[in-house]
Parts: C-alpha cells; structure tokens; sequence
C-alpha cells in the first residue's frame, strides 16, 4: 500500500511540474519576431505590446457585425525596429515590403507604403483584443486587422513573425 501511495504522490508531483512546463512554454512562444530590414531586431511579448500606446479599430466581420479591435499600430512597431518610414520612405525604399506570418503558415504583405501615415490614412493595428477581451486562441494572440479592407483575407490570425524585405 505504501509503494502504491508512493507511485500515486511520485505521479501527481510530476504531472504538476508537466503542467507548469507547458504553461511555461506557452507563454514562451507568445511573441512575434521582428526582422528583416531593420536596425533593431524585435521579439514582442504580450507584455511589450501593453507598453504600447493602444489604438481601437472597428471592424465588420463574416459574422456580419461591427467588432472592436484594440492593439498597436503596425507602423509603430516597425519604427521601434528602425524600419524605414516618414520622410526616408522614398526612391528605393518604396520597394521595401511588410511580410507579416502566422503559426500555420499563412502569410500576407503589405507595401511599406501601405502603413506609413505619411502615404495613407487606413489604420493597420497589431490586435490583442476584441471588445474588450483577449482575442479567442484560434485568432490570438496576436491578429493584425485592416481597417476598412473590403475583405478580411489580410487580417492574420496567430501572427509569429514580422518580416521586412526588398522587392526583388
């Protein structure tokens, strides 16, 4: 009786640490890796993306209502980074683009310009929320939404990584 308490204790003892483990490494892979042509290369957390100032987008989904987003402007990120935006985003920089990537693969680009205030007045937010809540796990943690796109095809969901790359 006493080995089967034991077994039972030795069991429970490491299926705690197995779930601490998981919790742990979940959390390690809630980022989103900045890279490509920048200065500074970033990995945002969750966390980071508070610091930000946060802006809201509203948003007609399939489901055909109105949803409120809430996140971080893409173009903010990116001057955080060093990428080129502004004034400097002329001649060769204009064939500069935004790849942006999900955990499944899924991948969209935007033209640099496309999310420069300077060039256009749609806003492109890095989501963390919607209405006011955590976006749902398939759609999060993070999700870029365009504001006003007539389709939703370059809202990404379970964004991993931020890529910056010349035209070839």
């Amino acid at each position: 009786m006493k080995k089967l308490l034991t077994v039972i204790l030795l069991t429970i003892s490491g299926l705690s640490r197995f779930t601490a483990t998981n919790a742990q490494s979940t959390e390690k892979q809630a980022t989103v890796k900045v890279s490509g042509e920048v200065i500074t290369p970033l990995e945002i957390k969750l966390t980071d993306l508070q610091q930000f100032p946060q802006t809201e987008v509203v948003r007609k989904e399939r489901d055909g209502k109105d949803h409120t987003y809430s996140g971080v402007i893409l173009a903010t990120i990116l001057q955080k980074a060093g990428v080129t935006l502004g004034k400097d985003l002329r001649g060769e920089n204009l064939t500069k683009y935004v790849k942006v990537e999900a955990s499944d693969g899924y991948q969209v680009i935007f033209a640099l310009a496309e999310l420069d205030e300077d060039f256009t007045d749609r806003t492109i937010i890095l989501a963390i929320q919607v209405d006011g809540n955590p976006l749902a796990a398939g759609d999060g943690p993070f999700r870029i939404i365009v504001q006003d796109e007539k389709k939703p095809a370059r809202c990404i969901k379970q964004v991993t990584a931020i890529k910056i790359e010349f035209a070839k």
